[in-house]
């Protein structure tokens, strides 16, 4: 329940904040009495959709760190404790960036890197993984981690959703303006009707449905790339090959939403809005690499 009311609280609050920004700087104003200013509609869309998707970047360690609970380890208190900081700074220092912060949550089985930039970033790895895995399967998960962060998969995402999300609602707008002159009376003074309203709704969920088959996808194969670097960073794809064999047999359980994207394991019922392939394609592909 905590998780459910983080993550609406921060929407809510960067909605909040992005929609006063648009006000003071007077992009909101799209609609006007000689019609639909679309050069400020863009603007407010690249505002809304670029601002919402970089904010949650920015916010999206101490986030991580809140939904899931994670421990970051300041000073290892045990063997494995140790190992994984050794591990993790190994593999950093051959992925050539810095040194992670390195966590560890409850939960089944699952890891996830996250942070706003390559050398501000979090590895977490959940206890499930950490006592149902081998050690060279846990390293490579980890690779898989850090991979990702070296691949700066957590821009290149935001970059993406920020995209989509300008599309989204700019092409929102302009087909609820034209719906709304549609269907606008003779006489009727010109300004956004309920139509207006109401179509800017249901095309935002509309389309928002599409852009978020184009997300996942490119979600899809930054896990790819991640499980290759993952094999690079190991020397040889077996550890990640096993790691992923385990990972498909196991009840893993399912990251907050805001970080589905980020985890070793996840995925969707239907295959399109999946964030992660199956391991059965992931296996296949590593050893056709």
């Amino acid at each position: 329940m905590k998780r459910i009311l983080l993550f609406l609280a921060t929407n809510l609050a960067i909605m909040l904040v992005l929609g006063i920004t648009a006000s003071l700087l007077g992009v909101n104003q799209y609609l006007t009495a000689k019609g639909l200013n679309f050069g400020a509609l863009l603007v407010f869309a690249g505002l809304m959709g670029f601002g919402g998707a970089f904010i949650s970047l920015w916010m999206s360690k101490p986030i991580a760190k809140w939904t899931t609970g994670a421990r970051v380890i300041a000073q290892p208190s045990n063997p494995t404790e140790r190992w994984l900081l050794d591990t993790v700074a190994r593999q950093a220092q051959k992925a050539g960036i810095a040194m992670p912060e390195v966590a560890i949550y409850e939960g089944a089985p699952n890891a996830f890197a996250t942070g706003a930039t390559k050398n501000a970033s979090l590895v977490a790895v959940s206890t499930g993984l950490l006592t149902s895995m081998t050690h060279d399967e846990v390293e490579a998960v980890l690779a898989h981690e850090v991979a990702h962060v070296a691949n700066g998969d957590m821009v290149t995402l935001t970059l993406i959703q920020g995209v989509v999300n300008t599309f989204v609602i700019f092409l929102a707008r302009v087909v609820a303006y034209f719906v709304d002159q549609f269907l606008r009376r003779d006489g009727e003074e010109r300004g956004p009707g309920i139509a207006f309203t109401i179509t800017s709704v249901v095309c935002d969920l509309l389309f928002g449905l599409v852009a978020s088959i184009i997300v996942a996808w490119f979600s899809r194969q930054r896990e790819y790339r991640a499980d290759r670097g993952a094999a690079q960073i190991m020397g040889t794809p077996r550890p990640m090959i096993a790691a992923l064999r385990r990972l498909g047999g196991l009840d893993h359980a399912d990251l907050p939403k805001n970080l589905a994207a980020s985890g070793i394991a996840g995925g969707g019922v239907l295959a399109l809005f999946s964030s992660h392939p199956s391991c059965e394609d992931r296996i296949a592909a590593l050893q056709q690499a």
